[in-house]
């Protein structure tokens, strides 16, 4: 292990001499940054202008909003019952762009659903949950309180506006969670990509100019591979700890330079209601998204929770597919060999970035739950359900699969051993898998 360590130290030595690893090292995050930066700045570009249909049985409101006319808005009143099918498809109802639900159940649970054909801005967002919710207080403080309206509500709880689309009233479509958890897949993936390739052009390098012949005679053949492996895995980590470290960063300094007007209520200017109010707005309900992407990345995403699993399904993950391409790297006669067999490696990536896109979509197949479980793709399976959250019960799924990956990460390790120990000094050959066969044989 000694023997592996220094080889280890050596690998990571060359990396950092190498002035194109140093320049990705922060290229890399600044592209991530870049692009960010791009879904915060357009993440926000809904209707600016709405007809909204309330639908109120009971006459709660009095066909009655706001005392002030807007621009924005205008509101119609319907006092009867409508279903959402009815809405969406029904020629009179064609004219609206959205729809509040409304009842005399609104006084009690604080629950207003509101559902639009599509997705209205920010600031149309905070007017509709101002003028709503004041039309509401001023109905609950005439029926219920004598209290006068500035004292009703300093003890008053927020009205709870529930945006939904009307071809997903149920909110089964939000799937932005899930793809976090495809994106550290993919970053995943390609890490292994680009650092396992380093791992064959490394082996193969040092096999074609005859260094290994020399090495062998003091270094046995397995330290010299599980080295390469290390040394080129400690890179990949060093580069990904400097990733996270300026992309986190940069997420701060973009919340508290670049978008600071976006976390601050007092850039609803357009609304016309106090700070205390659009503050008030903004901490206690539903619309404090900004847009869907700082909801995201600022609220929903459980950083110490991904991170940790991330960097843990990544190390196991590298192990089991270096130990392929190490294995490749040592048996092949030519290079173009080399290049042949690495291709079913990249084909089985591609089932990964399938098996994520199936595991997004149809989470409860029973094709994703096969994903979980092979090491070929458990990882992207992995951080995609973590990513959505789990259950204490649900979990012991995701150790059970991780269980699985390290076994499978040491198995063929070792079966990269055997291969390139016998491998690795043999050149001038046409790579076969009568060759693989036979060298896997023997001891």
């Amino acid at each position: 292990m000694r023997n592996s360590l220094i080889i280890a130290q050596r690998e990571l030595r060359e990396r950092l001499e190498n002035r194109s690893f140093i320049a990705m090292l922060f290229i890399g995050p600044l592209l991530i940054l870049a692009f960010i930066y791009f879904l915060l700045q357009f993440g926000d570009q809904g209707k600016t202008n709405m007809k909204v249909l309330i639908v109120d049985p009971s006459g709660l409101l009095e066909n009655k909003i706001s005392s002030q006319e807007s621009k924005a808005l205008n509101y119609y009143f319907y006092d009867d019952y409508v279903e959402i099918a009815e809405f969406k498809d029904g020629k009179r109802f064609q004219e609206f762009d959205a729809m509040i639900e409304l009842n005399e159940k609104v006084l009690i649970n604080k629950k207003v659903f509101l559902f639009y054909r599509e997705a209205p801005s920010i600031d149309l967002k905070m007017k509709l949950k101002f003028e709503v919710e004041r039309r509401v207080e001023e109905v609950m403080i005439e029926q219920f309180t004598q209290l006068s309206v500035n004292a009703f509500r300093q003890i008053k709880q927020p009205l709870n506006i529930d945006f939904r689309s009307v071809y997903d009233p149920k909110n089964e479509a939000d799937n932005s969670s899930s793809w976090v958890g495809f994106f550290f897949g993919l970053i995943i993936l390609f890490f292994i990509s680009l650092f396992g390739m380093t791992v064959l052009r490394g082996i193969a390098k040092d096999k074609s100019n005859r260094v290994v012949e020399l090495m062998l005679a003091s270094v046995k053949s397995r330290d010299m591979m599980l080295g390469k492996i290390l040394g080129i895995g400690w890179a990949a980590l060093l580069q990904l700890f400097v990733w996270t470290l300026l992309v986190g960063l940069g997420l701060v300094i973009f919340k508290s330079f670049f978008f600071k007007d976006i976390f601050d209520a007092s850039s609803f200017e357009g609304i016309q209601m106090s700070e205390e109010v659009k503050n008030e707005i903004l901490t206690n309900s539903s619309i404090a998204k900004y847009n869907a992407f700082i909801d995201l990345i600022y609220h929903r995403i459980n950083f110490w929770v991904m991170i940790p699993h991330f960097v843990l399904l990544f190390v196991l993950s590298y192990l089991f597919y270096a130990s392929f391409f190490s294995a490749i790297g040592a048996t092949a006669g030519t290079e173009s060999d080399g290049q042949q067999f690495v291709i079913p490696i990249f084909v089985v990536l591609m089932v990964s970035v399938y098996a994520g896109y199936m595991s997004v979509y149809w989470p409860d197949s029973q094709l994703a739950h096969l994903f979980l479980y092979l090491p070929f793709t458990s990882s992207m399976v992995n951080l995609i359900n973590i990513s959505n959250g789990f259950a204490i019960g649900s979990y012991v799924e995701t150790l059970f699969s991780i269980l699985i990956l390290i076994v499978c990460a040491w198995l063929f390790l070792s079966i990269a051993g055997r291969l390139y120990k016998n491998g690795i000094l043999a050149y001038g050959h046409t790579l076969r898998l009568r060759n693989l066969f036979q060298w896997l044989k023997k001891s």
